[in-house]
């Protein structure tokens, strides 16, 4: 590490992610799935307020009850990130929660791959965006695509990811009041595994859908009736395994006049889909702001 440590107080988005769509091409042997997905960012994010130090300590707030603080993946990714890097400097991270948990959102994942990136550039470890992905891939599936700061087509287990770039609509998300278990879904017997593999081309071409949809539905009601809901106003899916619902828009005045519709059993938000993360947009702004 230089001795060039950034120790100013730095703001930074951790943004929320949508599957655009999501097909499960198959299962291996050791039970993971084949998945083609493609992700984009919103311009909704999680913020996390970080003051690097040379500590040692890691102190994160708020506490989280029920998850002790080596859990956190927030620590674990400061904590991965320092031992990559043979380093053994602190911070002080609040994080301020607004995606919801559980929601297909890739909240914890984002949260996560901002901590990689933004300690990275304020500890000076300067580790390549390649080194931080794979500690993030040990963390979760969706961690790379976070770190890397692109929308990407997702193939594999999801780690397989190429930038693309679909186009940036305006969404609608809606949440149910479910809380929903990835496991549970993809362990489900009646779940389809055998989608046709496509090209990136066909896939942005075609119509798109999750195809862990249709046992979401049926396993909780909820869902059923938000995406029901939605589809009045526009076309709507799931993101993920849920419980989030979106529907897309043309322009921001016709998602904003369908939230104000919202009914009372949903909660929403409306953001853009962006193609470039807010989480690199805040990197470059800072990287000038040390010039």
């Amino acid at each position: 590490m230089s001795n060039t440590m950034i120790t100013r107080t730095t703001h930074w988005p951790a943004p929320a992610k949508l599957n655009l769509f999501l097909y499960i091409t198959g299962r291996r042997p050791d039970g993971y799935h084949e998945l083609q997905t493609l992700f984009q960012f919103l311009e909704h994010s999680d913020t996390l307020t970080i003051t690097a130090n040379d500590s040692g300590v890691i102190n994160l707030s708020p506490a989280i009850e029920g998850v002790k603080t080596e859990d956190n993946l927030i620590y674990r990714a400061a904590d991965a990130l320092r031992r990559a890097a043979g380093i053994t400097a602190g911070a002080d991270i609040h994080l301020d929660k607004i995606l919801p948990m559980g929601g297909g959102l890739g909240g914890g994942s984002s949260d996560a791959a901002t901590a990689l990136v933004a300690l990275n550039y304020l500890w000076q470890t300067n580790l390549s965006v390649d080194e931080l992905a794979e500690i993030g891939l040990k963390l979760g599936a969706d961690v790379p695509v976070f770190v890397r700061g692109f929308s990407a087509f997702a193939e594999g287990v999801g780690e397989e990811l190429q930038p693309a770039e679909p186009e940036e609509k305006w969404y609608l998300v809606a949440k149910p009041d479910v809380s929903i278990a990835t496991v549970d879904i993809f362990t489900h017997p009646e779940l389809t595994r055998d989608t046709e593999k496509r090209s990136l081309e066909a896939l942005l071409a075609g119509v798109y859908e999750n195809d862990c949809e249709k046992i979401v539905r049926r396993l909780h009601p909820k869902v059923d009736k938000a995406l029901s809901w939605l589809l009045e106003y526009a076309p709507s899916r799931l993101t993920g395994t849920g419980a989030c619902v979106f529907a897309e828009f043309s322009t921001h005045q016709e998602a904003i006049a369908t939230l104000k519709n919202l009914p009372g059993w949903l909660q929403g938000f409306v953001a853009k889909g962006v193609n470039t993360s807010p989480l690199l947009t805040a990197l470059h702004a800072n990287s000038k702001d040390s010039q």
